[in-house]
């Protein structure tokens, strides 16, 4: 019988801690950005966390060079805040220095990189629950429903829809106790509820999943994967416009000189961009080893020069065409082109309950949802059209801010089609800036 040699685990890390990584934040070298450069050993899964680390902080990758061919890892991102303006708040600074440095996550000691931190403050003992099935009108009402009945509070939650599917992760807790919910004979009955949900009015047991978890997975691409798990990639897709942004460009191509496949992406830009597509890459076992980032004007033009895992390059047609597919899913399910409506209140059991539960009686169809809570405040994000798929217009807005009352805020983020009458009625006065809330809930 064969034995294995004996492999010190310690070893893996002594290269990166005998080169620890190196990271400069330069507000000076570009009038228009702030520069992060990165220089670090290369290692698996290295450039999706540098990615993930600055998506997270909100920041606008407008250009960006990778390299790492060899051992070692080196990159330069072009960032702004979401105004476009240089990086000057020195915490968000110090941040990145720590977090890309070498005792961050990029460092290579830490074995897992910890999941997207919910809400801005830390929530305690919560509950995550994964759930992945078809979609259809007022599904996430019922969802928080279920759980506002079995007085189970949604403390955070991310929820999006793509080619008549639908995925959440909720983060929930007790409503009594604000601890995880860990009673098996509970957990059990709300596993129950929300599969019938989710099968809806057939009896498909794989038409949904619910599954509980406190992985560490970041919660984006935890979406990423539990979509691609139920392949919403496949089927056709049509725009309503030809240029549309939901419309990008995928070409695959072979760089003979180097034998590296070129993975091209053109599309409309948008926030996050970077981070969706070098996480499918990289969920499909796809190694980065140069790449360029850049936009302009509003759209974007990416390359990657990539292999398979195993140094092999995209030689079959099938193989080019799932990637290309793939790349396109993920590149859409987290455009919205539908209104974004904006919601603070005091939380408490049942908010989101009776939010979705308005939002439905007005016909209004969510396709993708973020919710947040901050200390006593629940900021909710929904993305809407109405139930056809098309523009909500004033007069539906105008009857959602009657019923919501004075006890929510609101904000329409995206003009509705007859923005004059929504001026007309007072109601675009009454709105707020999301953005300067939440920084003032960080503070």
């Amino acid at each position: 019988m064969g034995s294995w040699a004996y492999f010190d685990p310690e070893y893996e890390t002594l290269s990166i801690r005998i080169n620890p990584p190196q990271v400069s934040v330069d507000n000076s070298s570009c009038k228009d950005c702030t520069l992060v450069k990165v220089d670090s050993m290369n290692k698996p899964g290295i450039l999706l966390e540098v990615v993930q680390i600055l998506t997270d902080l909100d920041l606008i990758i407008t250009k960006a060079y990778i390299s790492s061919d060899g051992g070692w890892f080196m990159d330069v991102f072009h960032v702004t805040d979401q105004q476009g303006q240089k990086i000057s708040d020195s915490r968000t600074i110090e941040h990145i220095e720590k977090a890309l440095g070498p005792k961050g996550h990029t460092s290579g000691i830490l074995k897992t990189s910890p999941g997207k931190r919910v809400g801005v403050n830390s929530m305690g003992d919560y509950t995550a629950i994964e759930l992945i099935g078809r979609d259809r009108p007022g599904l996430l009402s019922e969802i928080s429903a279920v759980l506002a009945n079995l007085h189970i509070n949604v403390v955070a939650a991310e929820v999006w829809t793509h080619n008549r599917r639908i995925a959440c992760v909720l983060y929930v807790n007790d409503d009594t106790t604000n601890r995880a919910v860990d009673d098996e004979s509970r957990l059990s009955a709300m596993e129950e509820q929300l599969k019938n949900l989710l099968r809806g009015c057939g009896n498909d047991d794989d038409a949904g999943h619910t599954s509980f978890s406190l992985g560490s997975t970041h919660v984006d691409r935890r979406l990423h994967q539990l979509l691609f798990s139920d392949r919403d990639y496949e089927g056709t897709f049509s725009a309503t416009e030809p240029d549309s942004p939901i419309v990008p460009k995928v070409t695959i191509d072979r760089c003979e000189e180097k034998d590296y496949s070129v993975v091209t992406v053109r599309c409309k830009d948008r926030p996050k961009l970077m981070f969706d597509i070098v996480c499918t890459l990289t969920d499909l076992q796809y190694v980065v080893f140069h790449a360029t980032i850049s936009s302009d004007g509003p759209y974007a033009s990416q390359e990657y020069y990539i292999r398979h895992m195993d140094g092999c390059t995209l030689e079959t047609e099938g193989e080019k065409e799932k990637v290309i597919k793939c790349l396109e899913a993920a590149i859409r399910r987290r455009i919205s082109e539908g209104l974004s409506l904006e919601l603070c209140a005091k939380d408490r059991v049942g908010l989101l309950s009776e939010v979705t539960r308005v939002l439905r009686e007005n016909g209004l169809s969510v396709t993708r949802a973020g919710v947040t809570t901050v200390g006593e405040q629940a900021m909710n994000v929904f993305y809407v059209s109405d139930a056809s798929g098309k523009p909500v217009d004033a007069k539906t807005i105008e009857e959602l801010r009657k019923e919501i009352g004075e006890t929510m805020r609101l904000n329409v983020k995206k003009a509705p089609t007859n923005t004059k009458a929504l001026e007309a009625s007072g109601w675009a006065k009454t709105s707020f800036f999301f953005g300067s809330l939440l920084e003032k809930f960080r503070t």
